[in-house]
């Protein structure tokens, strides 16, 4: 949180989104990349194994959390990865305090978690498009159906 705020107080938009992240691929790369041009440092938080068992099921994540923060990490537009094990990002949009929170246009304005938050701080909340035929769950139907 202290890296945020020096960014902050520097003068720099922080940007945060979060996600599973699982299997990482070009539709993952894009929307970060977005993401990172809605401000000028991008701050990730990755759902924590748990968390993603019990919105995805018994077989996910096929990589453990620290895994997924690592390879978002090494992405040149990501500048800050972190973990979160409630169920949702609530908690640490609300301690951040983001300039812009990112997510996909697949999710309804109104359900997404820490708008409010944001907008109390005089940020915004963008939502982005999301590439068609990208995806993780149909990354893994793919692989599966393999002979």
């Amino acid at each position: 949180m202290a890296q945020v705020r020096g960014w902050q107080a520097a003068g720099l938009a922080v940007v945060f989104t979060n996600g599973v992240f699982d299997l990482l691929h070009a539709g993952h790369v894009r929307y970060l990349t977005t993401a990172r041009g809605e401000g000028d440092r991008l701050v990730v938080a990755v759902n924590a194994d748990a968390t993603v068992r019990a919105s995805k099921g018994p077989d996910r994540p096929i990589h453990p959390a620290e895994e997924r923060a690592e390879l978002l990490a090494a992405l040149k537009v990501v500048d800050l990865v972190t973990i979160f094990d409630e169920p949702t990002p609530a908690a640490i949009i609300t301690a951040l305090r983001p300039d812009v929170l990112v997510k996909g246009a697949d999710w309804p304005l109104d359900q997404i978690v820490g708008r409010e938050a944001v907008w109390a701080g005089g940020g915004r909340v963008v939502r982005v498009r999301t590439e068609t035929g990208h995806s993780t769950t149909g990354l893994i139907e793919r692989v599966r159906q393999q002979p």
